[in-house]
């Protein structure tokens, strides 16, 4: 007996070893030793292309494409019994959260790590093929109850710029010199996407398409665990969870403590190598839209990690203790916490997943509904967000509730009618519905790592309530309206009219300017043949169209394509306002757009711009390098947007004042306004200008150690403030005569003397949200958000607040498009 076991035994290890041989190693596959260069991301997936076809225990999923064409995985490894039931585990654990009703019966945890979320962090991919490998090979039994999900690299097109950057400039051998080319990447840099977005900060707002395709397949999952896999500076240590104060008020004992338990195992091997490590700091868990807390209020234990390197540690440089820091050390360390994390989820999976469940208990929450209330298209966009995050909403008319006004900040009664929109809590994923529309949230520290305010309420320009009792739902889910606008011909119409309140207004006015159109805007309401229009609203006049041949016909198509409804009147003579004749019905003339782009701009702020115009606007837009300024003929733009960051030499000032003086506009975004405060020629000055230092391009969105403690006093960190409009000058139109702005600094100026004050912070101005300190507080009463200033025959429009900024405060982008074609 004692025989034969011996022998089951050897044919186990024989088995063992004979599977470990007919999988290749990395190295083995890719033709050189893994970490001696980087490799571009259609050699890794490549490599999991392989193993998934030569091993039972690994299945590849496609689940999208980038704006670049490259594709999407995820690779799900497990035991082979595992991936042969991968559904009904998927199934189990949905049950488990209240998604799917019905019993589950798995015991199977999920652990999901996320890899090269940021480009040019480029050895979080090497890492994930060394982590596959192992794991298969090395690491079986803990594959028998945890299903793995490894995203290999979820910002291909970012990896491959940098890598392909990285390739064409580094010396051979690799130059460890700081210093050098191959050590200071140039703009934009491999960190952000293709519209230079950054995807760690798209989690909750989803604007991109990168994150729309890994928020479906992460939300028919819900792990257990996520790790984002990041680099930092180069002279840093590796950081590991736990994570750093603020922690949500959401975030459970037993997620705090779960960290602590991952962070010691992963610090048990990083003791014994003598690898240096810290926990506990820089990276907090409060803004919602990140790789760790996004998980983390969908009930996983969401954590970052972050290993020196970044883009200029290449493949070795010199530290600051003169030792080098390789590539492969890098590897090696992101591969140690990948798999102790895959451990410690393998040795604690009944405990992990009995917490888990407990999570989505949503009973002791205080609201029990969020109530929005607002423009119908409005309401449709916050629903087309909310459909992305599988996150459940009603409609429900007539309903008699007591709730927390947002606007008012007091307790009212109120009946609902047919087109607000209800939000309860009550559902599997309820806390991630407080935490998006949550109006203040809670503070342990201002020191944060980012914004501290983002509620959906304001950053959709909607009225907001909140609800302390429930409220009896009859119908179903809603659904988006999904009928079909059809406009038809009017041959007789004197014209063809349509509002302007909301940002997919502006696509119709460029797609009618790109067809030639002459299309005018009112700057009066005006009320004809019984309809009655805002301030802005378009119109569209027969008489001065005859050079467009099928005027009706095309004119009818692209508001159909749209899905815009126009009306029609058969006069130009109207009952109230300004006849269509008036001179207070102005000519909107088709714009020719430049943006500029390149060093010395924030390619953040560009992208949201490139980005804006391609994919909402749909507008063509101009794209000039900043140090193509000084020799290009500007004369041929009718608008300049001068992106946040972007800082001027006095050759190129001068050119932007001529620019102005001859009858361009110039938009300036965030900081680029410094370009043109307290200066002689222009009459923007700052508040307090000779104690400021003006030389900081960044906004406050670091982290900040103890010593910043007083300096944060002097620091808005993204909080949100109520600010007064001139909704009666065209910058303004389609806005009431107030508005909610995400200040993303504490950059204050002065109302302009002379020009538009169109919205400023009055004397009584209201802090809704958010981290504002003492210091920055008393320079905000009277200081100027949006504003115009005559140059000659044009303007220079001023937005001290980016209204673009990540692309999801939604209720400011129609200021930037009043700004580019209604001035």
């Amino acid at each position: 007996m004692k025989k034969l076991r011996l022998l089951l035994i050897f044919s186990l290890f024989i088995t063992i070893v004979s599977f470990a041989q007919t999988i290749q190693s990395p190295s083995e596959f890719l033709g050189y030793e893994l970490g001696s260069r980087f490799s571009n991301d259609h050699k890794v997936v490549d490599y999991f292309l392989y193993v998934s076809e030569t091993s039972k225990s690994v299945q590849l999923q496609k689940y999208g494409e980038t704006n670049e064409h490259r594709p999407l995985y995820v690779s799900y490894i497990s035991s082979e019994e595992n991936i042969a039931n991968l559904e009904k585990i998927r199934d189990a654990n949905l049950k488990r959260t209240g998604i799917l009703q019905g019993q589950h019966d798995s015991e199977i945890g999920i652990v999901w790590l996320s890899y090269n979320v940021h480009g040019n962090e480029a050895s979080s991919s090497e890492a994930a093929m060394l982590t596959l490998y192992k794991l298969i090979t090395e690491k079986q039994d803990w594959l028998k109850n945890t299903v793995v999900i490894i995203d290999p690299c979820a910002n291909p097109d970012g990896r491959d710029r940098y890598v392909n950057w990285y390739n064409q400039t580094k010396s051979t051998p690799y130059n460890t010199n700081p210093d050098v080319t191959e050590h200071n990447e140039p703009w934009p840099s491999g960190r952000p996407n293709h519209y230079l977005f950054d995807l760690n900060r798209d989690w909750a707002w989803a604007t991109q398409i990168e994150t729309q395709q890994r928020l479906h397949v992460y939300n028919k999952w819900m792990p257990h665990i996520h790790v984002d896999f990041h680099e930092q500076g180069y002279n840093s240590p590796y950081y590991f969870a736990p994570a750093a104060e603020p922690f949500h008020e959401i975030i459970t004992d037993w997620q705090r403590e779960f960290q602590i338990q991952i962070g010691k195992n992963h610090a048990s091997y990083f003791d014994k190598e003598g690898w240096r490590y810290f926990t506990k700091e820089s990276f907090d868990l409060l803004y919602p839209s990140y790789g760790d807390t996004y998980p983390t209020y969908m009930g996983a234990i969401g954590m970052t990690y972050e290993q020196a390197g970044h883009g200029r540690a290449g493949l070795g440089i010199i530290t600051e203790n003169t030792t080098v820091l390789t590539l492969k050390d890098r590897i090696a360390h992101h591969t140690t916490t990948g798999l102790s994390t895959v451990e410690v989820a393998a040795k604690n999976t009944s405990k992990m997943l009995d917490e888990f469940s407990k999570f989505f208990d949503n009973s002791n929450l205080k609201h029990k509904n969020y109530i929005l209330r607002g423009a119908p298209e409005k309401i449709k966009s916050v629903m087309k967000l909310l459909e992305k995050h599988e996150l459940k909403f009603y409609f429900s008319e007539g309903k008699s509730v007591k709730a927390y006004s947002y606007n008012t900040k007091s307790t009212e009664n109120f009946k609902t009618n047919k087109n607000d929109l209800i939000i309860p809590t009550n559902q599997p994923k309820g806390k991630m519905v407080k935490v998006l529309f949550e109006q203040q949230t809670k503070l342990s520290t201002p020191i944060t790592y980012d914004i501290t305010a983002w509620s959906l309420i304001y950053a959709y320009g909607l009225q907001g309530f909140a609800t302390k009792n429930t409220i009896n739902i009859e119908s179903n889910l809603a659904q988006i309206d999904k009928k079909f606008i059809t406009n038809n011909s009017a041959k007789n119409a004197y014209a063809y009219l349509h509002k302007w309140n909301e940002i997919s207004d502006a696509e119709l006015l460029g797609d009618f300017l790109e067809e030639g159109f002459n299309v005018r805007f009112s700057e009066k309401d005006f009320k004809v043949e019984g309809n009655q229009f805002k301030k802005g609203s378009l119109i569209v006049m027969r008489g001065e169209n005859e050079h467009i041949s099928n005027f009706d016909e095309i004119i009818v198509e692209i508001a159909n394509r749209l899905q815009k409804k126009l009306t029609t009147t058969n006069t130009g003579f109207v009952s109230s306002g300004a006849d269509f004749g008036s001179s207070h019905v102005k000519l909107i003339k088709s714009k020719n757009i430049a943006v500029l782009a390149g060093e010395g701009t924030s390619s953040l702020s560009f992208g949201e711009i490139w980005h804006f115009f391609e994919t909402q606007l749909n507008y063509p837009l101009n794209v000039i390098n900043t140090e193509d300024i000084n020799r290009i003929d500007a004369s041929k733009y009718h608008v300049l947007i001068l992106p946040n960051g972007y800082k001027t030499n006095e050759q190129a000032l001068k050119k932007l004042s001529t620019f102005a003086t001859e009858g361009g506009n110039i938009v300036a975004i965030g900081n680029a306004v410094s370009n043109f405060a307290d200066t002689k020629s222009f009459g923007l000055k700052t508040k307090n200008a000779s104690e400021k230092d003006t030389t900081n391009s960044k906004p406050n969105l670091i982290p900040y150690d103890q010593q910043e403690n007083e300096y944060i006093k002097k620091a808005i960190t993204g909080s949100i403030f109520k600010s007064t409009v001139d909704d009666s000058h065209p910058l303004g139109f389609g806005y009431s005569n107030n508005y909610y702005s995400l200040k993303q600094s504490s950059a204050a100026y002065q109302l302009l003397e002379k020009g538009y004050n169109v919205a400023y912070f009055p004397e009584d101005f209201k802090h809704i949200s958010g981290y504002a300190g003492s210091t920055a507080l008393k320079e905000i009463p009277n200081s100027l958000l949006f504003g115009i200033e005559r140059k000659g025959r044009g303007n220079i429009i001023y937005m001290i607040d980016n209204p673009l900024f990540r692309s999801f405060w939604e209720n400011g982008k129609l200021f930037f498009v009043n700004a580019i074609f209604l001035n």
